[in-house]
């Protein structure tokens, strides 16, 4: 009996979901190595670092166009971040972004590039655009639960920036009540500054509580006792 041959190409497709599981449990490892550095009011901005890391861990196993593309449109950004403002390295990728999620919309690397590109548009203080992204980054993440949280995490970020308080807390609850424990202190410290925003005295002191009892390594221990004592 003849042995069917398989293509090169249907081999890649083939192999793609291990390599993309692949590249995920390196990107946690990595996220999880810099949890500290991740867990500040910063920390939508870091995870675009640590898919660079990421990125360089899978660029080498994977013939995907949409990665190399969006690897190239990663290191234009940080390079025109570096030499001008968020808002003008903004707008000089937006190009090169929009064509990875228009041409690889169902594909790994698409998914990716909405969600970082989401990212660059929080930096650059577009905030609706960014909500837009994180919104279509929930769907694409919604099986995957450390990314699904830091989708929800820069959504509550977003809203909270447009001081739309309500809609902000109801993102970091989601958070705060999710089995993942890595960025539910951060989600928990939003929550305690959102409910004193909206006058809820009570539900802020239940919040930074939650901290100290919960999440005795987190760094915001300190602030927080501050908060509840004073």
């Amino acid at each position: 009996m003849v042995k069917k041959r398989v293509s090169r190409s249907r081999k890649r497709d083939l192999n793609e979901p291990d390599e993309f599981i692949s590249f995920w449990t390196k990107l946690l490892e990595l996220i999880s190595e810099y949890k500290l550095i991740f867990s500040s009011a910063l920390g939508v901005m870091v995870a675009i670092i640590i898919v660079i890391m990421g990125m360089m861990y899978f660029i080498k196993k994977s013939e995907d166009k949409a990665f190399a593309l969006l690897q190239q449109g990663i290191i234009s950004y940080q390079t025109k971040l570096e030499n001008s403002t968020p808002e003008k390295a903004f707008l000089d990728v937006e190009k090169d972004f929009q064509l990875i999620m228009d041409n690889y919309s169902n594909r790994g690397g698409g998914k990716l590039a909405s969600f970082i590109y989401a990212n660059i548009c929080y930096t650059a203080k577009d905030y609706d655009k960014a909500i837009e992204l994180y919104k279509k980054s929930l769907i694409n993440f919604n099986d995957e639960l450390f990314i699904k949280n830091l989708v929800l995490n820069g959504l509550g970020y977003s809203f909270k920036a447009k001081k739309d308080f309500k809609t902000a807390a109801g993102y970091f609850e989601i958070i705060a009540s999710a089995p993942d424990y890595t960025i539910k202190d951060e989600a928990l410290f939003n929550l305690g500054e959102l409910y004193t925003a909206m006058g809820d005295h009570n539900k802020s002191i239940t919040a930074f509580k939650k901290i100290l009892s919960d999440h005795s390594g987190s760094m915001y221990i300190e602030i927080v006792k501050e908060k509840v004592t004073g």
